[in-house]
C-alpha cells in the first residue's frame, strides 16, 4: 500500500509539471484563455519554441504564477508563426482576455529575451490592472 501511495503521488507531481504544448489547431482557443475543462485563465503566456535552440528556451515556466504557458514549436505551427511575425525562437507572448499586451523577442544571438522576475512582474501589473 506504501508503495502504491508513493507511486500516485509521483504520477500526480509529474503531471501538475507538465509542460503544455499547442499548435495551430489550437492556438486561438488557447490565446482566449478558455478551456474546455472549466479551468480559465485571463492571463496566457506562448513561447514560440525551436527545437535547435532548445538550450536558450524560458526555462522557468513552472514558477510563472497567475498565468497558464504554453509552448508553441514554430515547425508545428506556421499560421501562428506568420500571424504574430515570430522570426526568431524564442519569442514569448502574454496576452490578456486573448489580446496580446507584451512581446519578447530573441536577438540575433537567440538568447531567451526576458528573466522569470521582468516575465512575472508583467503579468502580476496586468493582473493589478484587471481589478479596477
Amino acid at each position: 500500500m506504501k508503495y502504491l501511495l508513493t507511486l500516485v503521488l509521483l504520477l500526480v507531481g509529474t503531471q501538475a509539471a507538465a509542460q503544455e504544448w499547442v499548435d495551430d489547431d489550437g492556438f486561438e482557443n488557447a490565446v482566449s484563455g478558455k478551456n474546455a475543462f472549466g479551468e480559465d485563465y485571463d492571463i496566457v503566456v506562448i513561447e514560440f519554441y525551436a527545437e535547435f535552440n532548445k538550450d536558450n528556451a524560458f526555462s522557468d515556466w513552472e514558477k510563472l504564477e497567475g498565468v497558464k504557458y504554453y509552448r508553441c514549436n514554430i515547425a508545428d505551427s506556421p499560421s501562428a508563426k506568420k500571424k504574430y511575425k515570430v522570426r526568431m525562437a524564442p519569442t514569448i507572448f502574454v496576452f490578456k482576455e486573448g489580446f496580446k499586451e507584451h512581446t519578447y523577442k530573441a536577438g540575433l544571438d537567440l538568447e531567451c529575451p526576458v528573466s522569470l522576475d521582468e516575465l512575472q512582474s508583467d503579468i502580476d501589473e496586468l493582473s493589478k490592472a484587471s481589478q479596477f
